[in-house]
């Protein structure tokens, strides 16, 4: 498995600079943060700021963001290098940049030569870079891109070698350009040996447009190669789902944004994420209380409680909310017609067995455990599944399937939760986004559990049901998960609906098959 992933974004769509939104909300988006270590904002300018949406949906799910810093001509790195001051002096802005707009930290790209007499300088900015971030940006990090070499020529070498290596030495990481083959990946095992280096420092490109490698929709050939030599993927312009859209006729630059464009995005990139998964690492959501309405950071409107609040598009990923762990592809789509809250809602596609949204790493020390959903169904019915263990011990695991039962049914390995009558549940444990008036046949589930020890909540998932002759879609609108205290249980008295659950007790913790949703009543 490849456990380090970077994605390298050009910056090419100019509708994502606007701090307010525009109104394209078909342009690019990228949704699958629970598979990137680290997300580079791209371009060919000097210095390259990341624009505050993307910065701000990174850092939501938990993903340092990078800058750009790329020289294509020589004048501007000469001043640069001139002295050991000029280079403190470029340090220092830089850093102050990341301070300022909150990244942390640069892509050194150098695509020109570089005088010899100027090569120290090189070295010293690139490992004063590297020190400024580490010590002054939290998290702070500093990429070397391979290009020029010890002699100052411009000579991507396609591996780690002797005449890169001090690059490396100098910076958290590299990234290596994407014309490697089988020799490179061997010379440069063996030189990451040699330095005692951990693999995962080494970032092999992977240009999804296919310059040097097999590519596009046969990316997880090349991914698969790197993920074997224990290297880490530097995965450059995963939009090439959305630009080359316009080969099949589709027209990406309606600044008004096209629905037709946006289903085929949404499609395609779901489609080649999926392929690469197998070679990725995914990253468990940790931080408790967890909400997301699904919004992808784009909607032909917005909503709130189902009700559309504002009829303009929008484009703004500040909006973004927490996003799935896995594709979706074939399970689930995003629906930009009918929502919950934000832009967009998943609409249900898989209606025969359940499947995974969020791989989750949830701490519940006291065993007190509050669920919230909102959904919109017909003859339907829909399950939150949720995959608890016994802390520490994940092979000890339990599937809570909280859907509309009308009492607690207790199995080893599988419970089935009755929903609260959500009137008698305390206004201050309801999430504020769930609370409103609802409107369009949405409704809120709430679940109030409390385990007799402390549980880890490892995945969410759902699995819903549709008559055969059922055409009906079925939404699933917000998801809202919170551990509280025991006070809260217990001035939860009168609440009706909650559960006491003897997990540890009766020995309910069991290596379950895969699970099947008994029917709702």
């Amino acid at each position: 498995m490849a456990r380090g992933s970077g994605g390298i974004r050009m910056g090419n769509y100019l509708a994502d600079k606007h701090f307010q939104s525009s109104e394209k909300y078909d342009d690019y988006r990228f949704v699958h943060w629970s598979a990137v270590d680290y997300f580079c904002y791209f371009s060919h300018s000097y210095v390259t700021i990341p624009p505050s949406g993307w910065i701000n949906a990174a850092h939501r799910h938990g993903v340092p963001v990078l800058g750009t810093y790329i020289v294509e001509g020589d004048t501007l790195l000469n001043e640069v290098l001139a002295s050991p001051d000029s280079v403190e002096r470029a340090v220092a802005a830089l850093t102050r940049l990341c301070l300022h707009f909150q990244f942390e930290g640069w892509l050194v790209n150098v695509e020109c030569a570089v005088r010899p007499t100027a090569m120290n300088n090189l070295y010293l900015f690139v490992e004063k870079l590297r020190l400024a971030t580490e010590t002054q940006v939290p998290h702070g990090r500093v990429f070397w891109y391979d290009s020029v070499i010890d002699s100052g020529q411009l000579n991507w070498q396609n591996e780690l070698n002797e005449r890169n290596v001090q690059f490396f030495r100098r910076s958290h990481a590299m990234l290596i350009n994407y014309s490697w083959n089988d020799r490179s990946l061997e010379t440069s095992a063996a030189v990451m040996e040699e330095e005692q280096a951990a693999g995962q420092r080494l970032f092999m490109g992977l240009d999804v447009f296919g310059r040097g490698q097999l590519a596009k929709f046969q990316s997880a050939q090349t991914l698969s190669r790197i993920a074997r030599r224990g290297f880490s993927a530097g995965i450059f312009a995963p939009g090439w789902c959305f630009e080359t859209l316009s080969r099949f006729g589709y027209n990406i630059h309606n600044t008004q944004g096209d629905e037709s464009v946006n289903a085929a995005f949404l499609a395609r990139n779901e489609r080649w994420w999926s392929r690469l998964w197998p070679w990725l690492g995914t990253h468990a959501y940790r931080k408790l209380p967890f909400y997301t309405d699904f919004c992808v950071g784009s909607g032909r409107s917005s909503y709130q409680c189902g009700a559309r609040s504002d009829e303009r598009g929008f484009f703004n990923l500040a909006r973004q909310a927490l996003q799935p762990s896995v594709p979706l592809d074939g399970n689930a789509e995003h629906s930009f017609d009918v929502a919950f809250a934000g832009g967009c809602a998943l609409r249900m596609l898989n209606y025969e067995r359940a499947f995974r949204l969020f791989l989750t790493q949830f701490e519940l020390p006291l065993g007190v455990l509050l669920l919230g959903y909102a959904h919109k169904l017909e003859d339907h019915a829909m399950d939150i599944v949720l995959r608890c263990s016994v802390p520490g011990k994940q092979a000890q695991d339990l599937y809570l399937f909280c859907g509309a039962y009308a009492a607690p049914i207790l199995t080893p390995g599988l419970c089935y939760m009755p929903p609260l009558a959500t009137a008698t549940l305390a206004p201050q444990l309801q999430h504020v986004q769930l609370a409103g008036q609802l409107t369009d046949n949405w409704q809120v589930r709430y679940y109030l559990i409390r385990f007799d020890g402390p549980v880890q909540l490892l995945d969410i998932g759902v699995k819903c049901r549709r008559p055969a002759e059922s055409s009906a879609s079925s939404y699933l609108g917000a998801i809202y998960v919170q551990r509280l205290q025991l006070t809260d249980w217990q001035a939860a008295a009168a609440t009706m609906g909650k559960v006491e659950l003897p997990a540890y007790q009766t020995q309910l913790w069991n290596a379950a098959p895969a699970p099947q949703a008994a029917a709702a009543e």
